[in-house]
């Protein structure tokens, strides 16, 4: 299939003028309707190039709702069954271990510290339990998964925003959970996203989880970002946290060079983890 030019209709979609956005929720209802796409049939569809495609196809499946192949993509294992969460979990396993002990090294007894509800953040609960037991540590998360993994856990006291459940992130969100924020002050703020740039800050693909992020972040006094290389250079939907907020990143040596010296110049602290010297 040839592509079409700029501004030519294809089907219902106007090439080169659907937002990144727009298109991506286009293409994962496209995978969950035909079960899977080719790349260069995407590429034809909405008139942009095979990388721009790719590039979309490595943001949903961070996101959990596609699974990338060779040339394209396929649905994931049925999502009535699997959370999107659950799915999320099964990626950079490696990279986010290693993440989650150096974040959880961060934390000093004694300390309120958020975490968010995404995998990562989940890593850095269970190295939390392989440091303790702890006389006195606070956990406020939304992270249902999270919750469970500290409660009744020697020394750690775990508390949860109110509000709906969100079962695909296995979270709590809403309006609800802005009390708890209000009345506490937080020492540490550690958060996954699934996007990281210099321009947007640290992004999510979900406004809802964003806005609850954006509680965690105006209550802290540091915010740690917790972020694999595949996040790196990709703005997400909305940002939650502006890059003048973070004050250390903890992310894996795939992150991109460039980045890195200019989140230093900026005087970001920068910790690479997941080979032996890695860190910064």
């Amino acid at each position: 299939m040839e592509r079409p030019e700029p501004g030519e209709v294809v089907g219902e979609v106007v090439a080169g003028e659907v937002f990144a956005h727009e298109r991506q929720q286009t293409i994962a209802r496209l995978v969950e309707e035909h079960g899977r796409a080719r790349v260069n049939q995407l590429a034809a569809r909405f008139g942009v190039s095979t990388v721009t495609i790719r590039k979309d196809l490595e943001s949903l499946e961070v996101e959990g709702r596609i699974v990338r192949t060779h040339g394209g993509a396929v649905a994931p294992r049925p999502s009535r069954v699997e959370s999107a969460f659950q799915v999320r979990e099964r990626l950079r396993v490696a990279e986010k271990d290693a993440i989650g002990a150096a974040a959880a090294a961060m934390v000093v007894d004694g300390e309120s510290i958020a975490l968010d509800a995404s995998t990562t953040a989940l890593a850095v609960a269970r190295h939390l339990k392989k440091r303790g037991p702890w006389p006195h540590l606070t956990v406020i998360t939304n992270g249902l998964r999270i919750a469970a993994e500290l409660a009744g856990y020697p020394g750690i006291t775990v508390a949860m925003p109110g509000g709906f459940v969100r079962w695909e992130a296995m979270s709590v969100v809403g309006p609800l959970g802005s009390a708890i924020f209000e009345r506490v002050n937080v020492q540490k703020a550690f958060m996954g996203a699934a996007g990281f740039t210099l321009e947007a800050g640290l992004s999510d693909a979900n406004e809802d989880e964003a806005q609850m992020k954006r509680l965690m972040v105006g209550a802290a006094r540091e915010v740690i970002a917790i972020v694999d290389g595949s996040k790196w250079g990709r703005a997400a939907f909305t940002t939650f946290c502006p890059i003048d907020r973070v004050s250390a990143v903890v992310g894996d040596p795939s992150a991109p060079g460039e980045m890195i010296s200019a989140l230093e110049s900026r005087g970001i602290a920068v910790h690479l983890v997941g080979t032996p010297g890695a860190t910064r």
